[in-house]
Parts: C-alpha cells; sequence; structure tokens
C-alpha cells in the first residue's frame, strides 16, 4: 500500500471555493463521466439533495457531481451553480432539449461561526467548478472546511477548529481515497494510534476532557443544544462497482467515522458518506470497503491537523 494524491485515483476534479470572512465555504468533486454512486446518511440531522438518484431502484446510473458545503440547509443553494457550470460543458443526463447535470450535495452547520446570514449559493459552487483540478487537494481550512469545528459539548468556548482532509492510497491497480468536512459534536482520535487530538478544551484551554465522559457524567436530556455539527465526507474509487455497491461500501466507510470521531451518529449530527465509482478496475467488495474505513479515518486526522487557527478556535496544533 502506497499513499497518493487524492487526484490520482483518476477521472475526477475536485475545487474549493469559500468566504473566509463568513466562515463557510463548499467543494465540489467532478466527475469526467457518470460515477455510479451511493450514500450513508447517520446521523439525525442531515441536509442533502437528490440523495434519491442513488437509490439502485432509481433510473440513473450515476452522477456527474457531488457537492460537501457549508450553510446548512441553506447551503445547497451551491449545487444550483454547479449544475449550471456542467450544462454549460454539456455534462448530464441527455434529455434531447438540453442535458440534465446530476449532482449530490450534503450541508454541514456552520452559521454560529461567522456571519449566519451567508452562506454557499449557486456563485460559490459554480466558483467551485471553476477552481477545480486535477492537482494536489488543499486541506484544512478551506472549502467545505472552512467553518468546520468540534468538541462542542460544552458549547463554543471549550470547541476547537476542525477542516476539511483528504487521504488516498493504491494497492496494485486499485486506488481508494476519502474526502472529509469534520465538524463534529465530538472528539477525534488517531485512527493509527488511538490518541485523542482535538476535541472539547479543559478549562484553560490548555488541554482535552473526554466529550464521552462529560455525556455520561450528565445524563438530563439535552433539548436542541447541539445545533453546529455534521460531518459529510466521500469515498472515490477506480473500482467497478454498482450503486447497489456502492451503497453498501459508504456504509463501511463510516467505520472510519467510529475510529475517529467520538460520539458520533449523534441526534445532533447528520453524518454522511457518498461512495463513487470512477474506474474499472475489478476488486472485491469487501476488502475495497474495510479499506475505505481506514482511509476515511486518515482523511478525517489530515482535516483536524491541518486546521488553522481561525474564528477564536484553537486548532490541534496550538495544544
Amino acid at each position: 500500500m502506497r499513499e497518493i494524491e487524492f487526484c490520482e485515483i483518476g477521472n475526477i476534479k475536485v475545487g474549493h471555493a469559500q468566504n473566509t470572512e463568513a466562515a463557510t465555504g463548499c467543494t465540489v468533486i467532478i466527475c469526467d463521466k457518470i460515477a455510479p454512486a451511493g450514500v450513508e446518511i447517520r446521523g439525525g440531522g442531515p441536509a442533502s439533495r437528490e440523495t434519491p438518484l442513488l437509490s439502485p431502484v432509481s433510473m440513473v446510473e450515476g452522477i456527474n457531481a457531488l457537492v460537501l458545503s457549508g450553510g446548512s440547509a441553506f447551503g445547497l443553494d451551491a449545487a444550483g451553480g454547479v449544475m449550471k457550470y456542467l450544462e454549460e460543458h454539456n455534462i448530464g443526463f441527455d434529455v434531447g432539449i438540453t442535458k440534465v447535470p446530476l449532482v449530490c450535495q450534503s450541508c454541514l452547520f456552520d452559521l454560529p461561526v461567522g456571519r449566519y446570514d451567508i452562506r454557499p449559493d449557486a456563485n460559490m459552487g459554480y466558483e467551485a467548478c471553476q477552481n477545480a483540478s486535477t492537482g494536489k487537494v488543499k486541506n484544512g481550512s478551506v472549502g467545505a472546511g472552512t467553518g468546520c469545528t468540534v468538541g462542542k459539548f460544552a458549547g463554543k468556548e471549550f470547541a476547537m477548529k476542525g477542516g476539511l482532509g483528504t487521504f488516498a492510497v493504491q494497492i496494485g491497480e486499485l486506488k481508494v481515497g476519502a474526502i472529509v468536512a469534520v465538524n463534529a459534536l465530538g472528539d477525534i482520535f488517531d485512527v493509527d494510534t488511538g490518541k485523542q487530538i482535538a476535541g472539547m478544551l479543559n478549562e484553560n484551554k490548555d488541554g482535552l476532557l473526554s466529550t464521552e465522559q462529560a455525556m455520561y457524567d450528565n445524563l438530563t436530556p439535552k433539548e436542541n443544544m447541539f445545533v453546529s455539527n455534521t460531518t459529510i465526507g466521500a469515498i472515490v474509487t477506480n473500482a467497478k462497482f454498482d450503486k447497489a455497491q456502492m451503497n453498501k461500501i459508504a456504509a463501511m466507510a463510516h467505520n472510519g467515522f467510529a475510529r475517529t470521531i467520538r460520539p458520533v451518529h449523534t441526534t445532533a449530527d447528520g453524518d454522511s458518506i457518498y461512495a463513487l465509482s470512477v474506474g474499472d478496475i475489478s476488486a472485491d467488495i469487501n476488502a475495497v470497503g474495510t479499506l475505505t474505513a481506514y482511509v476515511m479515518g486518515r482523511a478525517v486526522v489530515n482535516g483536524i491537523k491541518n486546521a488553522q487557527k481561525m474564528y477564536g478556535f484553537l486548532s490541534a496544533n496550538d495544544i
């Protein structure tokens, strides 16, 4: 197994756009050809667009692009700009008079971090497409990761900065990668060592506490306390699978969240993972699905380690 750049998987371009002042942004993955795709949503409060396209019983074979963004449900407008860009480039499902781009999107909640009244919109989605390339994907406080935070059980005062991360590997001809915007209620742990690297800060803000333990210490029901969460991401592979198989792979990739984010999949999160097949390599679904968990875990860690101190939130590098 060797590490590769995310876009070395092939047949994709990735672009970011963000409003740094407003602390929000979006990231787009554009596929060179229609990509069979699946999704697994395990959080209790997702914001998504066109996810029914990924059902094995829907007519379309796959999608043209995927958008990850901030802005909560308001941010779903970004997909309109992506659709405009793709239509202008003659990409989409041919309906005779034009081509309708098949675009899925999920949003995370970053409204309290910067300006709540500025969210990813069609213009930002279009800009992300213009910025898309096959080059190295920037990690950290960029794109959908701009307004990400983690460790919010005790409130914003004790939270830390999250971010966007990527990681990809190659084994023989097989390539598997993950991209994720880490905006979790819970704490973040290194997938290799199990060590906590970010999350809820202590009183002096020079070390970390355990969100899980804090939850156990106060079992009183919470009423809508945590509205600033949701970790969203995608697996991309050059292995050839259909939509039903990609839905299974998306489900298995959530094990990467479970290894690196604790707690995860709460009612206060909208945790969602997509999975896209962009190649023709033959590979065992169980091997690929197992690999995605590790790859996603490494992407989560990269998103945290590359995040910058911003908006009053310390980064992992500051402690």
